[in-house]
């Protein structure tokens, strides 16, 4: 398994396309803070399904009311794990009340996305394949035109299906232009990594279009979640509204395995957390029929990042420094 310094990270920030700046980077302007190519300093739009399972939206709150990054959106679709979307928008409505009623600001209201698996069309062609139009998927061609910039673009952090990622650009092929999608996602191989489980396997068609078509960043190295808020350290969280809210919240986390969405959040938002990365290039497309998406093939010269090591640890130390200043 590859492992890459910053400066390697440097220089694939260079090679990353449109990522990269025409400003120097000794200026310091473009000069990631981690190994990957976005940091805290990218505006982010979160899509993912259920409001309870893990802490993917308490952090990008309070990432996000550290002042130095911009939560643009928070998408909210449904899932096989999670199936009633009328509980799970109402879930993540319930915290951004208890966020915003605890003093944080910008946090923006949930957006339904009804979506349904894409189907490849019979020519394997994905230009030719027919989009949903989902809510979740206008709202991420709309921010893009907005808040994606050539040297700091717009985030795209899942925890679920791929499926509202894949219909944006279907809408709108210059999106990959102005977005990168970093996805708690799949795991890591012999050859690099899958796009199955977690997630990748909810809709293979639209993981190969993603993989294919973005500038993307899979994030398959998991931790603990229930470490973040450990029951002997629920007496110490504010006497707030979030503070409620997490302490509700705290003995329903899923145990790890399965894995947590959170982690792409993290991966995007908090330089420390990714502490191995290598690059990868796509394998043959998901076929007709498929249970999860393409094979991710380890490639020094690849597009792609998939990161294979995290540090729990510092994302519980964040956690708790922004929960204490709010």
């Amino acid at each position: 398994m590859k492992r890459r310094s910053a400066l390697s990270a440097l220089g694939m920030t260079v090679a990353f396309g449109a990522i990269g700046c025409t400003e120097t980077l000794d200026a310091g302007f473009d000069r990631p803070h981690g190994l990957l190519p976005v940091d805290e300093r990218n505006p982010i739009v979160l899509v993912n399904d259920g409001a309870y399972d893990n802490w993917s939206g308490e952090y990008a709150v309070l990432l996000a009311g550290r002042g130095g990054r911009q939560l643009a959106g928070i998408v909210v679709n449904a899932s096989s794990d999670w199936p009633d979307i009328t509980k799970n928008v109402g879930g993540w409505r319930d915290l951004v009340a208890a966020a915003t009623t605890s003093g944080l600001q910008n946090i923006p209201d949930p957006i339904t996305s009804t979506e349904s698996p894409l189907v490849m069309p019979a020519s394997g062609d994905i230009d030719a394949t027919q989009p949903n139009r989902s809510e979740g998927a206008l709202f991420i061609v709309k921010a893009s035109m907005s808040l994606g910039l050539p040297y700091r673009p717009l985030v795209i952090a899942t925890g679920g299906a791929l499926t509202d990622v894949a219909d944006a650009y279907l809408l709108d092929h210059t999106v990959t232009q102005r977005v990168v999608v970093v996805s708690s996602l799949g795991g890591v191989s012999e050859s690099g990594g899958n796009m199955g489980s977690p997630n990748g396997d909810a809709d293979p068609w639209a993981d190969t279009i993603v993989a294919e078509r973005f500038r993307y960043i899979q994030v398959s190295a998991f931790y603990d979640e229930t470490a973040d808020v450990p029951t002997a350290s629920i007496p110490q969280l504010p006497n707030n509204a979030l503070g409620a809210w997490i302490a509700a919240k705290a003995p329903n986390i899923w145990q790890w395995p399965p894995a947590s969405d959170q982690v792409a959040v993290l991966a995007a938002g908090l330089p420390t957390f990714a502490t191995a990365i290598e690059s990868i290039s796509p394998a043959a497309p998901a076929g007709a029929g498929a249970t999860a998406g393409p094979d991710l093939n380890s490639d020094p010269r690849g597009p792609g990042w998939l990161v294979t090591g995290c540090d729990g640890t510092a994302a519980k130390n964040a956690f708790w420094q922004l929960l204490s200043s709010h």
